[in-house]
């Protein structure tokens, strides 16, 4: 059995100004996926400008923050929001949806092609390995805040969290960090080094994503306020995750069926120059 540190969420404390740990996971991440980008937009088969890169962090951080907080406060907390509408704006307590996230960083990938007139997928299908870089970091900043935390094990692994009893439980989100995180961009960036038809790579990432994040919420404890919704076991993470599994099959489905139909109108009609001559 584990305890966990019991870490205290301020890393630094200059007066009243407080820059908490969450804060710093998340410019961590950004800045991890600026290198990762950076790197990929020198690459033969997907080249980006280095302007280009930072313009789409941007404009893909600002998808980020302004969806995750906006999402978690639609999906998780409109109560608390009602309360108190102010708990919009303490992003450093936590309280971020992924799902939020994403959506913001769709909108922000389509505005960020139209305005550099370039394909909606070949800028989702650029960033997507990155975004794994983020969930790492944002997952440890979960750690370090002792929240989102698992049910009861009796696993060598399980850990004592300092507000949630004393029995210890699955670090679930050190479960979400090494398979959301780390296996994700390992499999992504090894996909996304060769040319792949359009659509493939974002497509990959939702199916991915969503079928690490539907197992772990299997030993996940849902926020209290809300609960399970039916059957003791389905959370909102998972009624929200299915449609971005059911998304990327579909985008995988439909970019290998175009390219199969290009292959063969390809050698058919070559079969048809070699009849001519």
């Amino acid at each position: 059995m584990l305890t966990h540190p019991a870490f205290d969420p301020v890393a630094i404390q200059l007066g009243p100004i407080a820059i908490h740990w969450y804060g710093l996971m998340y410019l961590l991440g950004f800045a991890g996926a600026w290198g990762w980008l950076d790197r990929r937009g020198r690459s033969t088969h997907m080249p980006m400008a280095q302007a280009g890169v930072s313009d789409l962090l941007f404009y893909g951080a600002m998808g980020v923050i302004l969806g995750g907080r906006l999402g978690y406060t639609l999906f998780y907390n409109v109560s608390g929001f009602l309360a108190d509408p102010l708990t919009l704006f303490r992003i450093w307590e936590g309280g971020m949806s992924f799902h939020g996230g994403l959506l913001g960083v769709i909108a922000a990938c389509w505005l960020f092609a139209r305005r550099h007139r370039l394909g909606f997928f070949y800028v989702m299908d650029f960033g997507a390995p990155a975004v794994p870089i983020g969930l790492l970091a944002g997952r440890i900043g979960n750690f370090i805040n002792g929240e989102l935390w698992g049910k009861f094990t009796d696993l060598p692994w399980g850990m004592v969290f300092p507000h949630a009893g004393p029995e210890p439980r699955h670090p679930s989100m050190l479960y979400e960090a090494f398979l959301e995180g780390v296996v994700l961009f390992v499999i992504l960036a090894w996909f996304s080094r060769r040319p792949r038809p359009r659509m493939t790579v974002s497509g990959l990432f939702l199916v991915l994503y969503a079928l690490f994040r539907t197992a772990v919420e299997f030993v996940r404890v849902p926020d209290a306020h809300i609960g399970y919704l039916a059957g003791g076991w389905l959370t909102v993470g998972q009624l929200l995750t299915a449609p971005m599994f059911l998304t990327g099959a579909v985008m995988l489905a439909v970019a290998y069926a175009r390219e199969a139909r290009a292959c063969l109108s390809g050698r058919q009609g070559g079969r048809r120059e070699a009849q001519k001559a």
